[in-house]
């Protein structure tokens, strides 16, 4: 019984980590683009456009099903709903190197960043990927979700479709 409470405790936690930045501003962190500059994700946020923050690595099977999903209805969110996707890779330095031709094979269409020391994952408070946050015009957290299976996008797009009410 000792063992079971133990577990729930530590599930709890791990599924509650990331919900507690809903109604937080994505923090200021300093993350980098693909050619290496130097970029803060605040200026990709709160810009008077709805935000999409997908956290994800090459090695994560989950995260390359959800973004892929994803690309087929982009290109429509972006029309009826004004979205920005930002793709935020945390793969590390030796890994990064697989970044470009992975996102060129894919035909992903949205900005990809990338944080090999997981900085704004530590800001955020959350371990694991794929990680999502949905981010309003004003550049508030309002929707988290980690993890991916097939009808998440759906629940995204209601989450989506709520802002513009």
């Amino acid at each position: 019984m000792k063992l079971l409470t133990s577990i729930t405790l530590i599930l709890a936690f791990v599924i509650t980590s990331a919900f507690t930045n809903i109604g937080n501003t994505i923090p200021s962190v300093k993350i980098k683009s693909l050619d290496g500059k130097s970029v803060d994700i605040q200026d990709y946020t709160g810009n008077g456009k709805i935000t999409v923050v997908s956290f994800w690595a090459t090695w994560c099977s989950p995260c390359k099903k959800e973004l892929d999903t994803i690309s087929k209805v982009y290109l429509e969110w972006q029309e009826k709903y004004n979205i920005e996707l930002i793709a935020v890779s945390i793969d590390d330095e030796r890994s990064l190197k697989r970044v470009p031709k992975l996102v060129e094979s894919k035909g992903w269409p949205y900005t990809i960043l990338s944080d090999t020391e997981s900085a704004l994952p530590k800001a955020l408070d959350f371990q694991t990927v794929p990680q999502t946050f949905l981010v309003d015009q004003d550049g508030v957290i309002v929707y988290a979700h980690s993890g991916y299976s097939e009808g998440d996008e759906l629940k995204l797009e209601q989450q989506i479709q709520g802002l513009l009410k």
